[in-house]
């Protein structure tokens, strides 16, 4: 008797629609994370002001875009652009945090989203939980 593996969820592509979404301020750091810029990396803490993420060091003004979100040089021949984070290890905890849920990457149009796992979001969940435990692992 053969079983059919469900294939869930791709690899992220970079694709930067979550930066590109949330980078505006529109997600929190952690105080634990804005101490440690403020100590570490002051190249990162130079964008905070008042415990709130991504402000112009200079005029003071919120940026519509992370500071840190990068276009990689290189295309694709589709033509599609990859992204990266130059802050990747020291990102802020809703960065590292997410994707949480299979409606949160939905509602944003993440391309990890297979159509299979529109019909089986509970296994999709599963394996979201499963990456992200990994994922987050790594910073622990």
């Amino acid at each position: 008797m053969f079983h059919r593996v469900i294939q869930l969820l791709k690899d992220c592509n970079q694709c930067g629609k979550c930066c590109i979404k949330y980078g505006d301020g529109g997600i929190e750091a952690s105080v634990d994370d804005i101490e440690m810029w403020e100590i570490f990396r002051p190249h990162i803490y130079q964008y905070v002001i008042k415990n709130k993420i991504w402000f112009n060091p200079k005029t003071g003004e919120q940026l519509t875009q992370c500071p840190f979100l990068e276009k990689m040089p290189e295309q694709l021949p589709s033509g599609q652009v990859k992204y990266t984070c130059a802050i990747y290890e020291d990102r802020p905890e809703d960065c590292r945090q997410y994707p949480s849920s299979i409606t949160e990457m939905v509602r944003d149009q993440c391309e990890m989203i297979e159509t299979i796992d529109l019909t089986h979001p509970k296994k999709a969940q599963i394996k979201l939980d499963t990456l992200m435990n990994d994922s987050h692992s790594k910073y622990d």
